[in-house]
């Protein structure tokens, strides 16, 4: 699948955000090795706490279908936003343990494009080796 393919997955996915309170639409698609993809839109929700961004979404499901990091490929993440769609802190610390260091991020607005990494997105990472 090209990188743009992978963009176009994930701008069809953030056709399902369900955005009533910020009007922001972000969707995210996941690309394993074997060529299978999960998708995620974001969910919000009254009790913003309780929202859920797209690329968490996507990955989880990735997880919940029996994926790890080492079958990922490759992370889109797109926005109708005016710049492209950056994680949001929590997405970044989630992405830090769910993602391999270097597995490309690719972010859109569908104008702009930023291709990076969760090393680059979130240097000096809080990980599982902090808890020994």
């Amino acid at each position: 699948m090209t990188i743009e393919e992978l963009l176009n997955k994930a701008f069809e996915a953030m056709d399902n955000a369900y955005a009533p309170y910020s009007n922001y639409h972000v969707g995210a698609c996941v690309l394993c090795k074997d060529g299978r993809t999960f998708l995620g839109a974001n969910i919000e929700n009254a009790s913003f706490g309780a929202t859920n961004c797209a690329e968490r979404t996507a990955i989880f499901a990735t997880y919940a279908n029996g994926y790890r990091k080492d079958d990922i490929e490759a992370l889109a993440i797109v926005s109708d936003g005016k710049r492209v769609a950056a994680p949001c802190g929590i997405c970044r610390q989630v992405l830090s343990e769910l993602l391999n260091q270097d597995t490309p991020i690719i972010l859109s607005n569908g104008k702009d494009r930023v291709d990076t990494n969760i090393k680059e997105l979130l240097p000096m990472q809080f990980n599982g080796d902090d808890l020994d």
